[in-house]
C-alpha cells in the first residue's frame, strides 16, 4: 500500500517539476531577449518597420502662345475611414456622413451604408473620391481619428474642351494618353520624390521626424503656338457649319505659312478633356493628322505646278471641254461639276474642270508628276510634334494603272492627311517654301527658364518662286466671282486659295456620299494665315466644296481679320478705295436712248461724239472695272454695225457682254441672241458665266448674277 502511495506521489512531483520548467523557461527566453539580445533585435525590427513612399512630381503646365494658362493641375482629396479603430462611435459616423453630404451630392445615408457593408476585418474604405478643398477643411475639423484623408492630383483643362484634340487628355496615373499629353509626357511629369515613413503591423504608415527625403523634380511646362482666339473662332464657326450642313463631321486648321506654326486644330464633334470618358472614343480622334482622305480638287496644286514649271502648258491656251461636260479616259468616265465650255489654263482651275485637268496632267511624265506631289509633302509624314500622325498614300508609279495619272491629278487614287494638304498650300503661300508644321515654341522648367526652344524648320522648296509667282493670280481668281469658292470672299480681303470636293469609297464603289474641302490663305499678297476646311458626308445640296467649306471658311477669315490690327487696317483702307464695284456695261450696238439708261442706271458719266441714233463704239471697252469719276465716251451713227459672222459656224452665236445692265435687259439681250438666260440674283448684272465673246452653241445657258447696290452705297451716292 505504501509502495503504491509512494509511486503515485513520485509521478506528481515529477508533473509538477515538469509545469514549473516552463514559467521558467519563459522567464529565461525574456532575460535573453531583453539583456542578451535585445539591441540587435529591436535594430531589426526598426529596419523591417521603414519604408519608402513617393511624393508625386507635379506636372507641368501648357500654355498658349500669349501665356494664357490652357493646362494646369488641381489637387483633390480622398476620403477614407477606418471603421474598426477602438472608440470609434455612431455618433462620429454620422457626423462625418452629414458632413459629406453637405459638400457632395450624395445623402448621408449612402456613406452610412458604405460603411455598414465593408467587410469586417477592412480597416480601410474608401467614402468619397474628388473631394474639393472647402470638403476637406470641414472633415479635419471633426478631429475624427478614423477618418483618413489622402491628397490626389488631377489635371485641369482651364477652357473644358477648347483645343481638346491637340491639348489630349492624361488617365488617372497622370500619364499622357493623347495629343500633346502624350507627344511630351516625359517633359511634363517630372521625376516623383522619395519620403522614408514607418509601416505598422496593419499596414499603415506614418511620417517621423528626421526621415529622409528626396523632394521631386517638377515638370517642365509647354508653351504652344495656339492662339486661343483664333481657336475658339475656329471651333465655333466649324461647329455652326456642321450644324448648316448636316456633316457628320469636320475638321479644319489655321496654319502660319512663313514658320509652319499651328495657330489653330480644329475637330467637331470634340470632347471634353477634364472628363474624356463621358464622350465616345470616336470623338476624341484627331482627323486633322489621323484621317486619310482622297482630297478632290484641291490636290490638283500638283498638275498645276508641276505643268507650269515643265513648260507643258501656256497661259493663254484655251481647253475645249466636252458639251456635257464627260470625257471617257482609257475606258473610264470623267466629268466636270458643270458643262464649262471654253477654258484659258487659269480658268481650268478657277473653275475647276476635271476634264481639262486630266488633259494637262496626262502631258506629263509619270516620274515627274510623282516627284512633284512628293515635293509637295504628300506620302511622307509632315513631321507635326504629335502623336499618331498617319503618313498618308501615294502610289509609286510602277504601281499605277493607265487611269492613275489622270484621276490622281483631280484628286482620286491618292490619299492625303489634312495637315499635309494645309503644309502644301502654306508652301505655296510661302514662296515655295515648306515649312516643318509644328506646336511647341518652347518648354521652360519649374522657374520659367527655357529649357529647349523651337526653331522654324524649312523642309525643302517645292518649286521655283517664279513658277509659284505665275499661278498666285489663278488661285487668287479661285475665290472671285466667276471661280469656284464665290461662297469664301470677304469684301476688302485678298484671298487665293482651292476648292475640292470628292465622292467617297465605300465598300469597293464609288458613293454619292461626298467629302467637301476648302484651303485659302490671306492676304493673298502677303500670306499670315493658311485655312483649310475639311467636311464630311454633308447633307445639304449641292455637296461642293466652296458651297459647304467655303462660308465656314469666310467667316473664319473675316473674325480672325478682326483680330489682325495690320489685316484689318487694309480693309478699311480697301473700303476707303472702293468707289464704285461695277465695270464698264456693254452698250453697243443700243440706241441713244437704251444706252443713257445703262449708263445712268450705273451712275456712270458718259459723253457722246460722232451723230446718230445707234452706238457703234465705246471707250473703254465692256468689262473694265471704273472707279468713282470715271467717264464713258460712246461713238454713235445713223445705223447699228453689221455683225460679222464669217467665222461663226451655223447654229453658234457670240455670246453678249451684259455687265452693268439690268437684269431684264440682259436677259432679253441673252434670249435675243439664242440662249437661255438663267438669272440668279436681282438689281444689275456684275457677272456671267460663260465669258462674253465667246462662242456657245445656241440653246446653251447663260448665267448671269445680280447684286442690288446696298443703302449705304445709294446713301452716299
Amino acid at each position: 500500500m505504501m509502495d503504491e502511495r509512494s509511486a503515485i506521489l513520485s509521478r506528481m512531483f515529477i508533473v509538477f517539476g515538469l509545469v514549473l520548467l516552463i514559467p521558467c523557461a519563459i522567464v529565461l527566453q525574456l532575460l535573453r531577449i531583453n539583456f542578451l539580445e535585445g539591441e540587435d533585435l529591436r535594430k531589426l525590427w526598426s529596419e523591417q518597420a521603414i519604408d519608402n513612399i513617393s511624393i508625386p512630381a507635379q506636372r507641368g503646365n501648357i500654355y498658349d502662345e500669349d501665356g494664357s494658362l490652357l493646362v494646369t493641375n488641381s489637387v483633390a482629396y480622398k476620403v477614407a475611414i477606418d471603421p474598426r479603430l477602438s472608440g470609434l462611435t455612431r455618433d462620429q459616423v454620422r457626423e462625418l456622413a452629414s458632413t459629406l453630404s453637405k459638400h457632395t451630392l450624395r445623402p448621408a445615408s449612402y456613406f452610412l451604408r458604405k460603411v455598414d457593408r465593408a467587410p469586417n476585418r477592412s480597416r480601410y474604405v474608401v467614402l468619397a473620391d474628388n473631394v474639393d478643398t472647402e470638403a476637406y477643411e470641414a472633415i479635419r475639423a471633426l478631429n475624427n481619428r478614423a477618418v483618413i484623408l489622402e491628397e490626389e492630383y488631377q489635371r485641369r483643362y482651364s477652357f473644358g474642351s477648347l483645343a481638346s484634340h491637340t491639348l489630349g487628355f492624361v488617365n488617372h496615373e497622370l500619364e499622357g494618353m493623347i495629343g500633346l499629353e502624350k507627344e511630351y509626357n516625359d517633359e511634363l511629369k517630372g521625376k516623383d520624390g522619395v519620403q522614408q515613413v514607418r509601416r505598422e503591423r496593419n499596414g499603415s504608415i506614418f511620417a517621423y521626424v528626421g526621415a529622409p527625403r528626396k523632394q521631386p523634380k517638377q515638370g517642365n511646362s509647354l508653351y504652344t503656338t495656339i492662339d486661343s482666339h483664333i481657336q475658339a473662332i475656329l471651333e465655333e464657326e466649324l461647329k455652326a457649319g456642321i450644324e448648316r450642313t448636316k456633316s457628320t463631321y469636320g475638321s479644319a486648321i489655321v496654319m502660319d505659312p512663313r514658320t509652319g506654326a499651328i495657330k489653330a486644330m480644329a475637330n467637331y464633334p470634340t470632347f471634353n478633356p477634364n472628363s474624356p470618358a463621358s464622350s465616345k472614343q470616336e470623338n476624341r480622334r484627331n482627323f486633322a493628322i489621323s484621317d486619310m482622305i482622297e482630297p478632290g480638287s484641291t490636290f490638283k496644286l500638283v498638275a498645276a505646278i508641276a505643268a507650269v514649271e515643265q513648260n507643258k502648258v501656256s497661259f493663254d491656251e484655251t481647253f475645249e471641254t466636252p458639251e456635257d461636260g464627260t470625257m471617257q479616259i482609257h475606258g473610264q468616265w470623267m466629268r466636270d461639276h458643270d458643262p464649262l465650255g471654253t477654258l484659258t489654263f487659269p480658268e481650268v482651275i478657277s473653275k475647276s474642270s476635271n476634264v481639262a485637268t486630266a488633259e494637262v496632267a496626262m502631258r506629263l511624265s509619270k516620274d515627274s508628276f510623282y516627284q512633284y506631289a512628293r515635293n509637295l509633302g504628300f506620302g511622307t509624314p509632315t513631321g507635326i510634334d504629335m502623336p499618331n500622325e498617319e503618313t498618308g498614300r501615294l502610289q509609286k508609279p510602277y504601281e499605277w494603272s493607265q487611269v492613275t495619272l489622270p484621276w490622281m491629278a483631280i484628286g482620286y487614287e491618292v490619299q492625303v492627311t489634312p495637315i499635309q494638304l494645309a503644309q502644301a498650300y502654306a508652301a505655296f503661300a510661302n514662296e515655295g517654301r515648306m515649312m516643318r508644321p509644328y506646336l511647341v515654341e518652347k518648354i521652360t522648367d519649374a522657374q520659367d527658364n527655357a529649357v529647349w526652344q523651337h526653331d522654324p524648320v524649312e523642309v525643302r522648296q517645292i518649286a521655283k518662286k517664279s513658277t509659284i509667282e505665275k499661278l498666285y493670280p489663278v488661285f487668287k481668281d479661285v475665290v472671285s466671282d466667276s471661280g469656284t469658292a464665290e461662297y469664301a470672299q470677304v469684301k476688302g480681303l485678298s484671298i487665293a486659295g482651292k476648292t475640292g470636293t470628292a465622292q467617297k469609297f465605300i465598300e469597293g464603289r464609288y458613293r454619292t456620299e461626298y467629302r467637301s474641302s476648302f484651303v485659302g490663305f490671306f492676304p493673298a499678297e502677303n500670306p499670315k494665315y493658311v485655312c483649310l476646311v475639311v467636311m464630311d458626308e454633308p447633307q445639304t445640296y449641292p455637296p461642293y466644296g466652296g458651297y459647304i467649306a467655303g462660308p465656314i471658311f469666310r467667316e473664319t477669315a473675316k473674325r480672325i481679320a478682326g483680330l489682325d490690327n495690320e489685316i484689318e487696317k487694309q480693309i478699311i483702307n480697301s473700303d476707303l478705295t472702293e468707289e464704285f464695284w461695277a465695270k464698264t456695261p456693254e452698250v453697243r450696238n443700243m440706241n441713244l436712248k437704251e444706252a443713257e439708261s445703262v449708263l445712268e442706271h450705273q451712275l456712270l458719266a458718259f459723253n457722246t461724239q460722232g451723230s446718230g441714233d445707234w452706238v457703234v463704239d465705246q471707250d473703254p471697252q465692256p468689262g473694265t472695272e471704273m472707279q468713282r469719276g470715271d467717264e464713258i465716251t460712246i461713238t454713235l451713227a445713223a445705223s447699228k454695225v453689221a455683225t460679222d459672222t464669217k467665222e461663226v459656224p451655223e447654229s453658234y452665236a457670240v455670246i453678249p457682254n451684259v455687265g452693268g445692265m439690268s437684269m431684264r435687259k440682259a436677259s432679253l439681250l441673252i434670249n435675243s441672241q439664242g440662249f437661255v438666260a438663267k438669272m440668279i440674283g436681282s438689281g444689275t448684272v456684275y457677272t456671267q458665266f460663260p465669258r462674253p465673246g465667246d462662242m456657245m452653241k445656241k440653246g446653251r445657258t447663260v448665267t448671269v448674277r445680280g447684286k442690288a447696290k446696298s443703302l449705304e452705297t445709294i446713301a452716299g451716292e
